[in-house]
């Protein structure tokens, strides 16, 4: 399969095979991984690979019980701390404590992430983004030991699957792309863009299912509401700030 195919046909597992990910494929992903274009080329962000059960299981709890049954999570975070440490033995300062490069080592272990994604798949395996790692960022510091100086950004589950699932709608390229100048958006353009979501079969069943009255309403109302949003954005500034990331003097 070309890189273009494997990439349109792109699935989220969230069942996986109880076999392990042999060492000679996880490093070849993570190879890839780290080749993922970054801010400067100074890589700030490390990736926690957890493959033992018990720690499985206690991170999958704090993921809601998402990746219960995959053999490999990979945390991938903002790292200031080690090149700080750098800085340290080589007689300069520590000026990437701040707001900056929170936002850069974001970006960069991202762009390593997705990196591991493709080349996951490449190998046959099958993963899962979990978005709660920002719902639970202290705790899953704690759990990884993570130092003042790391924050956890991304999390994978990861394994061979053991299912196949459906793939997901996306909205239309008409949607996200804009040429020249951001096209603002008429009641009718957002109207079509977002009709083929709203005809989605697993969608309706949601909405019928929740009793709401259209889709929109699932995601504000049920699956992220304001108090929640208002509520975790708080504790993560409040870890990011611990953290030592936004140093502002």
């Amino acid at each position: 399969m070309n890189t273009i195919d494997l990439l349109n046909n792109h699935r989220s597992v969230r069942r996986y095979q109880s076999r392990p990910v042999p060492q000679d494929v996880l490093n070849r992903i993570l190879e890839c991984g780290s080749r993922a274009s970054n801010t400067g080329n100074m890589q700030i962000y490390s990736i926690i690979v957890t493959d033992q059960p018990d720690d499985i299981a206690a991170l999958s709890k704090l993921h809601y019980g998402q990746g219960a049954t995959a053999p490999l999570f990979l945390t991938v975070c903002v790292d200031v701390n080690r090149y700080h440490h750098w800085c340290r033995l080589r007689g300069c300062d520590e000026p990437y404590d701040n707001y900056l490069w929170l936002m850069s080592g974001t970006v960069d272990a991202s762009l390593a992430a997705q990196n591991i994604c493709v080349a996951a798949e490449a190998e046959g395996l099958g993963f899962c983004y979990l978005g709660t790692v920002m719902y639970n960022t202290r705790a899953i510091a704690e759990l990884l030991d993570l130092p003042k100086g790391v924050v956890p950004v991304v999390t994978l589950s990861m394994g061979y699957p053991d299912e196949q699932p459906a793939q997901s709608e996306r909205l239309p390229l008409e949607g996200i792309v804009h040429h020249g100048r951001y096209h603002h958006y008429t009641d009718d353009d957002i109207n079509e863009i977002h009709r083929i979501r709203e005809e989605f079969p697993f969608n309706q069943e949601m909405v019928r299912v929740n009793k709401t009255e259209n889709l929109a309403q699932i995601f504000t109302q049920i699956r992220y509401p304001k108090k929640d949003n208002v509520a975790i954005s708080q504790a993560l500034l409040e870890f990011v700030e611990q953290a030592g990331m936004m140093n502002n003097e």
